[in-house]
């Protein structure tokens, strides 16, 4: 028999076990950044999380949270363990001045594209600042550090793998075009101007 005092108190027969208690689901799915293109031209923008079971499932919650009363050209989604985050500098601070600069190792791994987000100032949003390509996180915010360092404060930086980044394609673009019976989701459409003219004009 065993000795511990919650089996002993079973009273189970003797050589038969107690059944293994399952392993508690997990009560959330998994987070992932979403990154907003306003129009063509501008710059991905970070707008928020989204908890979803994969990738896919996270883009179209994203598309539906961030994109569905708002103009939007494309969407980034990448899972948040993906990104790799600086410290965090002070306001009118440059995080890359106060990262200490290292030797590039030697390259062990074949180079490839890097996302890099910045913040300018805290209780902004980070911003698309380009792409570089590296062999690792840390050469990739060295390459970052000269290409966009010196483009006034930096509170902080992300950087991603390209490759980890999924992306609204061209041909995606239509799913956020308004159709006719759908003419409430646009602002336009409630012509706020017309009813306060109209409601202005019952008053006199």
């Amino acid at each position: 028999m065993s000795l511990d005092p919650r089996v002993t108190r079973l009273h189970l027969p003797e050589g038969e076990l107690p059944p293994m208690e399952e392993k508690p689901a997990l009560d959330q799915f998994e987070t992932y950044e979403v990154f907003h293109l306003k129009q063509e031209g501008a710059a991905y923008t970070y707008v928020g999380p989204v908890h979803a079971p994969n990738e896919e499932v996270a883009f179209l919650f994203a598309k539906e949270q961030y994109s569905r009363r708002a103009a939007c050209a494309g969407l980034w989604v990448v899972r948040t363990e993906h990104i790799q985050v600086t410290p965090y500098a002070g306001d009118g601070e440059n995080i890359y001045e106060m990262l200490r600069a290292e030797e590039p190792a030697v390259r062990s791994e074949q180079a490839e594209p890097y996302e890099i987000f910045q913040l300018k100032k805290r209780g902004k949003a980070h911003t698309h600042m380009g792409r570089v390509t590296a062999a690792s996180y840390q050469e990739a915010l060295q390459q970052a550090r000269q290409a966009f360092g010196e483009k006034g404060p930096v509170v902080n930086v992300w950087l991603v793998k390209s490759a980890h980044v999924l992306s609204s394609a061209e041909g995606d673009r239509e799913m956020w075009l308004t159709v006719p019976e759908k003419k409430y989701r646009e602002a336009t459409a409630y012509k706020v101007m017309d009813k306060i003219t109209q409601f202005k004009a019952e008053q006199k």
